[in-house]
């Protein structure tokens, strides 16, 4: 027998009934907010993942700028390809661009003065190779 602490009284009727489940429009309300939150959550996520991507390209930029100038700096050349830096041990590997997931760097060249007796031309600067529009700083990745 059912108690009456777990019974409704049936409107129409008059008479007690068991309480069932949900209605179906409750449980259409919480599917609808469920729904909602999760766009939120995937558009945040997706904002996160670029926002990433473009913390690890900057930092990727000046580790490689940095290796570029100390390498000048010590061998009175500038390297050639971003390979030099690699055998040279200024860095580890040469990173993929993180935007485009592959190792397709621009380099830029330049003729240098070193020192007054020597001039050689060598990479000076690199980019990524993107050309993509960053959707935070509204600049091309390969202006960076």
């Amino acid at each position: 027998m059912i108690s009456r602490d777990k019974c409704k009284t049936d409107r129409v009727s008059g008479g007690w009934r068991a309480q069932r489940g949900f209605t179906m429009i409750e449980l259409m309300v919480v599917i609808a907010i469920i729904m909602i939150l999760a766009t939120i959550a995937a558009g945040n996520y997706q904002k996160s993942v670029v926002r990433a991507k473009e913390t690890t390209l900057h930092t990727d930029l000046k580790v490689m700028r940095d290796a570029i100038q100390h390498y000048t700096e010590d061998k009175e050349a500038a390297p050639t390809s971003l390979d030099d830096l690699v055998s040279a041990h200024y860095i580890g590997q040469i990173p993929n661009d993180p935007i485009t997931g592959t190792k397709d760097w621009v380099t830029s060249s330049e003729d240098l003065d070193v020192s007054p007796e020597q001039s050689s031309s060598g990479i000076t600067d690199v980019h990524s190779s993107s050309d993509k529009i960053s959707p935070f700083e509204n600049d091309p990745y390969s202006s960076w």
